[in-house]
Order: C-alpha cells, then structure tokens, then sequence
C-alpha cells in the first residue's frame, strides 16, 4: 500500500521547527495539533526523517494521518497541517417547512388513495412530488416531519399518523 501512497517530504524552517518545539513544549494545545507538529518533527527531512511506520509507532496514529499530515503540509503549510479543518456546511436538516409541512400532515389525516387502507412514507412522498410541491423526498425525512407534528385528529393521540387499535387475545383475564 506504501508503494501507491506518493510520500510527501517535509522540510521545516528553523523558525517553523522552533514554533512546533515550543507548541509541544507547553502541551496547552489541542490534542489533534500537538500530534500533527510531533509527527511534522520527525517527519522533517532536515532533522532525522523518520520513516512513517516508526512516526506511526512513535506516536500512536495511523499510517493515513501522517500521510494525510505530510500532503497537507507540502501542499497548504504548517498551519493548515496543524489547525483543525472546518467542516463543509450541511444543508438544514428539516426540508420540508411551512406549507409544504402543512400540505403533508394534511394528507395524512386525509383518506388514503383507492385500494390502500392507510398513508405509507413512500405514497406520501409520491404525493408531494406529484403535487409539485418539492423536487424529490426521501421516506426518512417524511418520517421525521410527521414525527414531530403534534397534530391531532379529535381523539386520536398526538401524531399524524392513525394509531390501530389492538385487540386483546388474552379474553378475560383480569388482575
């Protein structure tokens, strides 16, 4: 696997190795960062060059992070191989808002189409797509848009769904 991974060498600046000796040296860093600068330490092929098995063994990380380290440090900078990365943005979790919402715990109250008996996620999705009203929907976030509904259908419980009742195969027992 080594001999695919293209090996990227680390060259440190006196003042960049005297920056990372002082980071270690103080150890009020996160735990992340002061991995990185030791593993860019005995990756510097001014010092000694450590081959990255004996940095893994050294430090306890994985062969990927001190690859990942090296690239990182060739290709951005120090800084960049030692701050945390960002994560990407994620899109709001709930999709479906507003009248769109309204629309779906509307039909599910609503009568199911002929020749079902009751809403599934998927038909009430197909709905919404067939409606217009959004692009493309996934079950999972039908789910969780009629689960946190509080919608009640006269003495039904809370939920948009209808809730089967139960029948009691056990007769007459009682305690």
């Amino acid at each position: 696997m080594e001999a695919a991974m293209e090996k990227y060498r680390v060259t440190l600046t006196a003042q960049e190795r005297l920056g990372l000796e002082q980071l270690i040296s103080t150890g009020k860093a996160a735990a992340r960062r002061l991995m990185h600068a030791r593993i860019l330490l005995l990756a510097d092929t001014s010092g000694r060059d450590e081959a990255d098995e004996a940095i893994v063994d050294a430090i306890g990380c994985s062969l990927r992070t001190v690859s990942r380290v090296r690239q990182q440090f060739v290709t951005c900078g120090s800084d960049a191989a030692i701050a945390r990365r960002l994560q990407p943005a994620r899109p709001e979790k709930l999709k479906i808002k507003g009248n769109v919402e309204q629309r779906l715990v509307t039909l599910a109250c609503s009568d199911p189409p002929e020749g079902r008996c009751h809403w599934t996620l998927r038909l009430l999705g197909d709905e919404l797509v067939t409606l217009g009203l959004v692009e493309r929907i996934s079950r999972e976030t039908v789910r969780q848009a009629l689960k946190k509904t509080t919608s009640s259908r006269g003495s039904w419980p809370s939920g948009a769904s209808r809730r089967m009742r139960m029948l009691i195969s056990s007769g007459g027992w009682k305690t």
